[in-house]
């Protein structure tokens, strides 16, 4: 796939290591140039330029895109980047990082965000657990906007316990990804590099379509769905 990056900061940054290194083609964009290190990611390209800037994602013709990831630290330009992304580009798929978890009710439809994320809340839901106001009738995390929160605990004929979590990545169905590893040193965000352990929690941010795919990946063999 073709994904394209606003905002070559750390979160950025990784996503676009972890993009590149399983094969797709990745452009990250970004205005300030202490951000872009060629030299770092020789796999990824570069476009220094203002992505809320009309005229900068037309030279990066965004429109031949298949995913748009507005990264940014700054909420109003993760909105514009979506917003003109979808509206003016019609690229399929838009997934917008939340810093500020009051920002949440911005991120959707309407603004162009396919799938919103928030690594503020989500850490901690995981750390602290949901207030019980908080919990839908089944005791389970309300989703995120446009997404399921879903976990597995690696089980000890899994596939992917001992290898690296590079290896779990890349082999997760269309629309999951991979967003924390809890184990024995507590909550911790993916590396590629870090090896997985029987016993460890994975937690994923699935589109509810792919839940029943996800869940078939991670099961037991003998374990009947």
């Amino acid at each position: 796939m073709r994904i394209a990056i606003a905002g070559a900061g750390s979160v950025g940054r990784s996503i676009a290591t972890e993009l590149a290194g399983s094969g797709h083609d990745v452009l990250l964009i970004d205005r300030d140039t202490r951000a872009i290190g060629v030299d770092d990611l020789p796999q990824v390209e570069w476009l220094l330029a203002d992505a809320c800037e009309l005229a900068t994602l037309e030279d990066a013709r965004l429109g031949g895109f298949d995913v748009v990831i507005a990264a940014s630290s700054d909420d109003k330009v993760n909105l514009v980047v979506s917003l003109l992304a979808k509206n003016e580009f019609g690229v399929d798929r838009v997934i917008a990082r939340i810093n500020d978890p009051e920002n949440e009710w911005l991120f959707n439809e309407s603004w162009g965000v396919d799938l919103a994320v928030s690594p503020p809340r989500l850490i901690a839901d995981l750390v602290e657990g949901a207030p019980e106001e908080g919990l839908d009738q089944e005791g389970a995390l309300p989703p995120l906007p446009g997404a399921e929160i879903a976990e597995s605990v690696l089980h000890a004929e899994s596939p992917f316990a001992g290898g690296p979590e590079s290896g779990l990545a890349g082999s997760l169905p269309e629309g999951v990804a991979l967003v924390a590893v809890v184990g024995p040193g507590g909550v911790r965000p993916p590396a590629p590099e870090r090896t997985l352990s029987v016993g460890d929690t994975v937690v994923f941010l699935a589109e509810p379509e792919a839940l029943g795919t996800l869940e078939a990946l991670m099961a037991p063999p003998d374990e009947d769905l």
